[in-house]
């Protein structure tokens, strides 16, 4: 591993290149900025990644007319990009991303990456996004990387020797955070209705968000649960301190918490640091649906943009607007459903801050079908959970307008007798 400048760094990569950038809080932002910087003596650089952090200049003028982002899952950042013709969005499982890698089917010349500082052995770590980076470095032709004193030590696989890394550079800043926010009551509602549902000994997936917060702020008095997860924010903390979470009863890693990545506060990332309770590991292990339903009673907590009467759910569209991505819901509901005593779990309010319905008659024209009818058991809102699975199309309509928000119920009666009713 040579140590360079940005510019240095970066300087290996060339026209026509399918670059790898890894992503979430570990997003190396200084090497992409500085890829960004040779726009003009670029062209057709194609980007691979999940989410990301930071401006994501690559999708954006003028930048984008050297380079093309291939998203696999869509965040804030890259958007507008990925819903216009400077980008796009492979739709695919989380589970699946690293097959793209290892498979050729979209091989990699350059993988971009952060990483801690070597230990003795020469061994630096991925941090909190051992995810898809880790099936990303091992198939590369070269890896670039930054180092950074403040990327957290993570236990598991997601480790690179330096020998493997051909040029880095050096920064020292906080990697990315997101500060818990406080849960409203209507979330905090939800939480209860989803806690109801999780028993003692439960192994647990969940994602970031208040509602995920609010449902773990309600176990206080269970006991023995376990953490086998694609993410993991600040609201597990206060669990594992007590004891709560314990992990004693899983089958797969048994006391550890097991995940591909975390994003939370500071607090968070020290306690993940040096930390062999947490076990970081690529999508390709944790999503896979064969080793989630392993565990006992593995509890899936996942939300939605939208559910119809039918129970189809969209989680990744806005119609055809692309907002995000297909994930890991999948690879985790039907894990749950698998599972001796797993429950899958959708938690969402009942409305939009707009007070539109996520519970609909159809959904929207171009939405996309992230988890199918058939897949989908529990349903959660403030005002209740029902059951979907064994049911049919008339009794699933009657159980999901009972938790809509009352002021909707009567339209989409009305809509459910004319869909399922009046054919």
């Amino acid at each position: 591993m040579k140590i360079v400048s940005k510019a240095e760094a970066v300087s290996v990569i060339r026209s026509g290149d399918r670059v790898f950038v890894q992503g979430a809080a570990m997003t190396p932002n200084e090497l992409i900025d500085a890829l960004c910087e040779r726009y003009v003596e670029l062209e057709n650089v194609e980007i691979i990644s999940i989410h990301t952090e930071g401006e994501a200049q690559y999708t954006q003028e003028p930048y984008c007319k050297a380079f093309n982002l291939n998203s696999c899952f869509v965040g804030g950042n890259v958007r507008k990009g990925v819903n216009t013709f400077r980008a796009d969005y492979i739709p695919i499982f989380l589970s699946e991303i690293p097959l793209l890698f290892k498979q050729n089917i979209l091989p990699l010349d350059v993988a971009i990456v952060q990483v801690s500082p070597p230990d003795n052995h020469g061994y630096c770590s991925l941090g909190v996004s051992v995810d898809v980076a880790l099936p990303a470095i091992r198939t590369a032709k070269k890896i670039i990387a930054q180092i950074n004193p403040q990327v957290p030590r993570t236990h598991g696989t997601g480790i690179v020797h330096t020998n493997q890394i051909e040029l880095a550079i050096e920064v020292n800043r906080p990697i990315h955070q997101h500060e818990p926010t406080e849960i409203t009551e209507i979330e905090n509602k939800i939480g209860v209705q989803v806690a109801s549902l999780i028993e003692d000994g439960a192994t647990l997936q969940m994602g970031i968000g208040n509602i995920p917060n609010a449902v773990l702020s309600n176990l206080n008095n269970h006991k023995d649960l376990g953490i086998h997860t694609e993410m993991f924010s600040d609201g597990i903390l206060p669990l594992v301190k007590s004891g709560v979470i314990s992990g004693e009863k899983k089958v797969v890693k048994k006391g550890k918490i097991v995940s591909c990545f975390a994003v939370g506060s500071q607090k968070l990332y020290d306690f993940v640091d040096d930390n062999p309770i947490c076990d970081f590991r690529d999508s390709g292990y944790t999503n896979d649906t064969a080793r989630i339903r392993r565990n006992p009673k593995v509890t899936a907590i996942n939300s939605a943009i939208e559910i119809d009467l039918t129970g189809q759910v969209c989680a990744d569209t806005i119609g055809s607007y692309q907002f995000s991505g297909v994930g890991g819901q999948m690879d985790f509901i039907r894990g749950a459903s698998l599972s001796e005593g797993g429950k899958p779990i959708f938690a969402i309010s009942s409305t939009t801050k707009k007070n539109v319905s996520k519970i609909v008659p159809f959904l929207r024209q171009g939405a996309g079908v992230t988890t199918t009818r058939a897949h989908v058991h529990y349903v959660a809102t403030e005002y209740g959970v029902v059951n979907l699975f064994g049911k049919n199309l008339k009794q699933r309509a009657k159980a999901l307008i009972s938790i809509a928000h009352p002021d909707h119920r009567e339209v989409l009666e009305k809509a459910s007798s004319e869909r399922l009713i009046e054919k």
